[in-house]
């Protein structure tokens, strides 16, 4: 541990704030891991003081930013991305030591960051607008995007390097300047991140501002940012309940936000799926960082006729998964981030039971030598119905639930058919993130991707709903509040749209025929 922490520049008590120069004088913040519980080290959080120094800080970096050009803003985030392939394996280590998450999580983690800084350098010779044809003849009329300002990055803990480096790496091509608020449960990984940043823009000679990091209260921090009009655009990953807050505050003084929340994904498995396909997309889908993704697969719609057989082999793959230690490599599920989660957990198993569910298989808290902390859990199976309230809440643990469709003696036309049914419960949840079918039926798959399937941001054939790539542009729908980042052309959420027409004619004709005069 110490020897993750040094190479990244962690020490025993760490200063909150990065303005340029690092800052911070406000209340001690503890970091503990949920490994064992130990103390990692301690954050000086910033003063209300200290905030608005880091985002005059900011702000005055983004002015000179802005005129820089496009690639070679992008040449910059090139540069970093190189220094994060340097620290992968610390980095790495330490997201797994902070957050709790398998080693190999937290190395693929870091890789997200390096691959975004790969497609955040090419987007940067690509910041396009379009030409239209205007109805005024001699005019030319096209478009232009402007860098917008100061961007306030809020990041959960169960991602707490990559979120910020999907909005960062695209914002800085784009000009602007970053503040990141991250969680208060994963601020060393932050501190690293930033460090990291800050070699990066003096070995090139750049205002190291432009990568600003604020820790601290929400009180302070969280609610100054939200109201903070220095502050153009907020994106916010987290909970629903989060994001009605920050949806809320920032739209009522119209400013801008992405919005990246809660996820009650599901995974439809019809008759004619590959279940040695479907078992191992379900089982990284709902276990993988102990079900703490908002990404994870929370719901399981079978049709009866496979129902039988898909969760036998689902009870067995689960006794199977060796929980402990994330850093040992054998592990495939470490500890949740905190022991509330686990008591979430309980009350959720509790809740399906009053509800007339049953429980399949695990729930129960591991106790003894080899699971210290009393975070660690046995990932939970549950039957239940669509309907039940507590399946239609986004329990942030590793509970999945199995929920029936369909006639188990259906003819396999009548399955076809039975896929509206299953498409119905898919989407009769509040939230919409990320869902996958697992068919080798034509129509069952195309109507899950056309616009009666699937109401997700993201839908999937033949693979699960965790695991996004880099490439596509990241968010959902409804109460997971319709925000997009990372690839395709989310990078227009970070810049400001103008409308241009130039007259080169020696006349003035108006819009619409008008005569005036």
């Amino acid at each position: 541990m110490n020897n993750v922490l040094k190479a990244l520049g962690i020490e025993s008590l760490n200063p909150g704030g990065f303005a340029g120069e690092w800052i911070g004088s406000g209340p001690e913040l503890e970091v503990t891991t949920p490994i064992n519980g130990s103390v990692i080290g301690t954050v000086q959080q910033v003063t209300e003081g200290e905030y608005d120094q880091i985002v005059e800080g900011a702000h005055r970096a983004f002015l000179h930013w802005r005129t820089v050009p496009g690639p070679k803003r992008g040449d910059l985030i090139r540069k970093l991305g190189n220094r994060l392939r340097q620290k992968k394996t610390e980095l790495g280590a330490l997201v797994t030591l902070e957050m709790g998450k398998i080693l190999a999580e937290g190395e693929g983690e870091v890789q997200e960051m390096i691959d975004i800084c790969d497609f955040a350098t090419g987007l940067s010779r690509q910041l396009y607008g379009l030409t239209m044809t205007s109805e005024r003849q001699d005019h030319r009329m096209f478009e232009q995007w402007h860098p917008l300002g100061v961007v306030g990055v809020i990041s959960a803990f169960n991602f707490p390097v990559a979120v910020w480096c999907w909005n960062t790496a695209l914002a800085a091509v784009c000009g602007d300047s970053v503040l990141w608020k991250p969680s208060s449960q994963t601020p060393l990984t932050a501190i690293a991140c930033t460090k990291i940043a800050h070699e990066v823009c003096l070995e090139n000679g750049v205002d190291p501002a432009i990568f600003s990091l604020s820790i601290g209260k929400g009180s302070i921090v969280g609610d100054r940012l939200l109201h903070d009009k220095r502050i153009p655009l907020v994106s916010a990953t987290g909970s629903c309940k989060m994001g009605y807050r920050v949806g809320s505050v920032v739209g009522k003084r119209l400013g801008r936000t992405i919005l990246e929340l809660g996820g009650n994904n599901a995974i439809i498995v019809t008759p004619h799926a590959d279940l040695d396909l479907a078992l191992p997309a379900i089982l990284f889908g709902a276990v993988g960082t102990a079900g703490q993704r908002c990404t994870s697969t929370r719901r399981i719609l079978v049709h009866e006729s496979v129902r039988e057989e898909l969760v036998t082999r689902l009870v067995r793959a689960y006794a199977d998964v060796k929980i402990g230690d994330p850093r040992k490599p054998e592990t495939l599920m470490g500890p949740l981030v905190t022991k509330s989660a686990g008591t979430d957990l309980q009350k959720a198993i509790r809740q399906v039971r009053e509800e007339g569910g049953e429980i399949l298989f695990g729930g129960e808290t591991l106790d003894g030598p080899e699971y210290p902390g009393g975070h660690y859990v046995q990932p939970c199976i549950a039957t239940a119905k669509n309907e039940f309230a507590i399946v239609q809440e986004e329990t942030f643990a590793p509970i999945l639930y199995i929920i029936g469709y369909g006639n188990a003696s259906a003819s396999p036309k009548e399955a076809v058919a039975e896929i509206e049914e299953a498409m119905a419960l898919h989407n009769d949840v509040p939230q919409g993130l990320s869902s996958s079918i697992f068919t080798q039926h034509l129509r069952e798959a195309e109507l899950f991707l056309s616009h009666r399937g699937s109401d997700c941001g993201i839908a999937n054939v033949n693979i699960g709903t965790s695991g996004a790539e880099i490439g596509g542009a990241f968010g959902g729908e409804k109460e997971t509040g319709g925000g997009r980042e990372s690839g395709s052309d989310a990078w227009k959420a970070y810049m400001r749209r103008q409308t241009n027409t130039v007259n080169w004619s020696k006349e003035l004709p108006l819009a619409q025929g008008i005569k005036f005069g």
